[in-house]
Order: structure tokens, then C-alpha cells, then sequence
């Protein structure tokens, strides 16, 4: 996993990014068995946006992320919860004990994982009967709205692949079926995302491919969301479809 990703717009990314659907964390609950003594390792956490919300849930969480901006706003935003642990490690190598953990989640982030290392890292924590939990925020990609904003991305933006890059392109049932460990547990769950201009331009300023303020197409990519954004919306606010979906199984 590359550390440096997203130095420089941590705050950026904790402010805009979206949480995750109250039904995703009652299945987890209800179908999935984390309950009040599950522990989980949340790699690649971030600014601890799902951590937050396993935290009410789960007896301890720790949250293994390698870049400095991400893993310090976690720290402020949740170090007084009692059962919050910040690691500062890789994916591949979580410096966790062996068998220690109940399940491990990855929000937003198995696609920048070296995924050979990341399975036999998974395999060395996780206890007996232990699964890993993949998970995405993904815009619908047949919108139309969704379409425009790709190809406005696409346009500003020479590393943009998709808008869901996780989903689109960067990961395929290919990926899972060789990653998972016999059948694996799909499930999608509605997460429609409305947005103010200043949380849509928010975004898509959080985006690892987000050209930087210095660049010439950083203004001209604001300039054209912000035309679409006025175009499509409504008393000041644009909804996207969007679902989130999870990936859950044994390696």
C-alpha cells in the first residue's frame, strides 16, 4: 500500500467523505455475528470513518493505516474511546499478535492492497473461523448524472478510472474468487448521497486522482463540476445514486 496517497488532504477526505448505511451495520450484527466481544482490525482506516461506527458495535477495533494525515485525524476524532487502538502499519504488515482478531475490514481501501501479501497477513491474525469484510461506497454507474461526472473526471483528471475505482476496472469477481477462500457473501445496500455544492466540489477534491491546487486542470475541474452541479440541482441540492457493497468470506 502506497502511505503517500492522500497526504495533504486527510482533512479534506474525513469533512467529505460519506459514512455507510445504518443497514449495513444491523446485518453485520444480526447476519453476519459481530456482537459486544468481536474484535476487528479496520486496515487501511483512514480517518476512521467505519471505525467510528464499529466502535458502537464491536469490544475493541484496531485501526492499521500508514499515512500520518489520515491516522492523526482518526486519533483526534476517536482516542476517547476507550476501545479505539490507532496502529501505524501497513495492510501487509499489520504488526498485530497472531490470532488475535475476529474479523477484518477493509472500507475503500483493498484496492491498494498487495493482495497476495494482504491474504497471508489475514491469515496470520484472524483467529479460527475468522473473515475478512470487504467494503464500498459505489455511485451508481448507470446514472446519467453519474456518466457526466465520469466523463468530466475523465477529462481533468489523467488518473481517473472510474469514480468507484475499487469497483470499476481496478477490482473484478476475478479478484474476489481468487482472494476468498471457497464462496463468498455479497450484499448491496442503499446509500443515496445528497449533496451542497461544497460538499459535491468536497468529494471530488478528496479523490486520490484530484488533480493538486498547483495544477492548471485543478481549477478548470472545479469550474466544470461546479456548471454541473448548478445544472442539476434542485433547491441547491444534487442526489447521486449510490450503494454500498460488501464482500464477506474465509481465506
Amino acid at each position: 500500500m502506497n502511505e503517500n496517497i492522500f497526504n495533504g488532504i486527510a482533512d479534506i477526505y474525513d469533512k467529505y467523505r460519506p459514512s455507510y448505511p445504518h443497514a449495513l451495520f444491523t446485518y453485520l450484527c444480526s447476519e453476519a455475528g459481530m456482537n459486544a466481544s468481536t474484535v476487528v482490525a479496520d486496515i487501511g482506516s483512514g480517518t476512521g470513518i467505519l471505525s467510528k461506527e464499529l466502535l458502537d458495535i464491536c469490544n475493541l477495533v484496531y485501526a492499521v493505516e500508514p499515512n500520518n494525515d489520515m491516522r492523526k485525524i482518526a486519533e483526534l476524532n476517536l482516542s476517547y474511546r476507550d476501545n479505539f487502538v490507532s496502529i501505524n502499519a501497513t495492510a501487509e504488515a499489520t504488526t498485530l499478535q497472531e490470532h488475535c482478531v475476529n474479523y477484518i475490514t477493509a472500507a475503500q481501501s483493498f484496492h491498494w492492497f498487495n493482495r497476495i501479501a494482504f491474504k497471508i497477513e489475514c491469515q496470520r491474525i484472524l483467529k479460527d473461523k475468522g473473515q475478512v469484510i470487504l467494503i464500498w461506497n459505489c455511485r451508481d454507474e448507470k446514472s446519467e448524472r453519474v456518466q457526466a461526472i465520469d466523463l468530466i473526471s475523465k477529462k481533468f483528471c489523467p488518473d481517473f478510472s472510474g469514480s468507484s475505482r475499487g469497483m470499476r476496472g481496478a477490482i473484478s469477481a476475478d479478484d474476489y474468487k481468487n482472494f476468498f477462500t471457497g464462496n463468498y457473501i455479497t450484499k448491496s445496500f442503499s446509500n443515496p448521497l445528497i449533496f451542497n455544492l461544497e460538499n459535491f466540489l468536497g468529494l471530488h477534491q478528496s479523490a486520490s486522482y484530484c488533480p493538486t491546487r498547483s495544477e492548471e486542470n485543478y481549477s478548470k475541474y472545479m469550474d466544470s463540476l461546479t456548471n454541473f452541479f448548478e445544472s442539476h440541482c434542485r433547491n441547491g441540492l444534487l442526489t447521486l445514486e449510490n450503494n454500498t457493497h460488501c464482500y464477506i468470506g474465509y481465506v
